[in-house]
């Protein structure tokens, strides 16, 4: 089943293809595969000019945690745009009696393919744009899709409510039109820490484990009931994840200003863990994606995985440093 806009798209291909001569479609093929690649961060107007890219996916993942979900994306969305709810549609999912995990292979297939993501696709992730979480969740799935093999992927800055502001740009209602397709994936082991890795890095070092939770969880004050015991892991720093975002703006700072809040880390490998593995995919796609630091990795079990065994050690403030004092409580861990 094809979407009307992906059918424009493809009327479009074939009339440029029966006007041109073979040499200028050649050419122009090359050019279209090297020009102008997409950044992590994509704006509202760099948007707008691409909707009719036969690659291009937007990958609208409004949930009703965030004042959005399917009504949402029905009554107005992106034009082309297919919806996954990132609360429902698979992207963490309940592994060994542990909730909120990255899926496994199979079931990632499944998800990115039945949405049509192929490894061909330019993915841009557009959540509500709404606070801090909700970036956190976009960033999530950028992490899960990378991981996943799909190696083009970008996050609309502010979201959905940044390209509802900006000038010019269109919206479309109903339901959308999904063309799946057969997915295969090649996981990205660099993007990923396991457990095992993280009980070496606490027993022996070797890398900086980052925590990205609000100062009341690093310090044991609260914890969600998801977390089975209070504190953070031995030998992690706590650098809240709101800490790079812009409550005013709702997006992340200035590069600039990413940049100096980074800096308070030590240089050298980065695991980034929280409740869920949310909150520390912000951290991750700063540190990696916007200032390009090396191997830095997302624990997806975090705190989830790591409390849930009584033997695993834990601390409270009084034994680790605190890099961000800020306490922001939102929706979803």
């Amino acid at each position: 089943m094809t979407s009307s806009i992906g059918r424009r798209r493809l009327l479009a291909a074939l009339g440029v293809a029966l006007a041109l001569p073979r040499s200028a479609i050649a050419q122009q093929s090359a050019s279209t595969a090297t020009a102008d690649p997409p950044g992590a961060l994509v704006s509202a107007s760099w948007l707008t000019g691409r909707l009719e890219d036969q690659n291009l996916l937007v990958l609208d993942i409004r949930s009703a945690a965030d004042g959005g979900g399917f009504d949402a994306f029905r009554t107005g969305h992106i034009p082309g745009a297919v919806h996954s709810n990132y609360d429902t549609a698979g992207w963490r999912v309940t592994r060994g009696r542990l909730p909120l995990m990255l899926p496994t292979i199979p079931q990632l297939e499944a998800l990115i393919g039945d949405l049509g993501i192929d490894s061909d696709s330019r993915v841009v992730v557009v959540s509500t744009g709404l606070h801090a979480s909700d970036f956190s969740s976009a960033a999530r799935v950028y992490w899960t899709l990378k991981v996943s093999g799909v190696t083009s992927v970008s996050i609309l800055d502010g979201g959905f409510a940044a390209w509802r502001a900006a000038p010019g740009s269109a919206m479309e209602s109903g339901s959308g039109q999904i063309s799946p397709t057969i997915f295969t994936a090649t996981i990205d082991k660099n993007l990923v820490a396991e457990l095992d890795e993280v009980e070496g890095i606490e027993r022996r070092g070797g890398a900086t484990l980052v925590d990205a939770r609000r100062a009341a969880f690093f310090s044991g004050k609260t914890k969600v009931a998801a977390v089975k015991a209070f504190g953070h892991i031995p030998r992690a720093l706590n650098l809240d994840s709101a800490a790079f975002y812009d409550f005013r703006a709702n997006r992340l700072k200035p590069k600039a200003e990413l940049a100096k809040i980074a800096a308070a880390l030590p240089d050298g490998p980065i695991v980034t863990y929280c409740n869920s593995g949310q909150w520390s995919a912000t951290d991750w796609f700063v540190l990696s994606e916007l200032l390009q630091r090396k191997n830095v990795k997302l624990y997806f079990g975090s705190m989830i995985e790591w409390a849930s065994d009584p033997r695993r050690r834990l601390e409270t403030v009084h034994h680790g440093r605190n890099l961000s004092s800020r306490s922001s409580l939102e929706p979803r861990i």
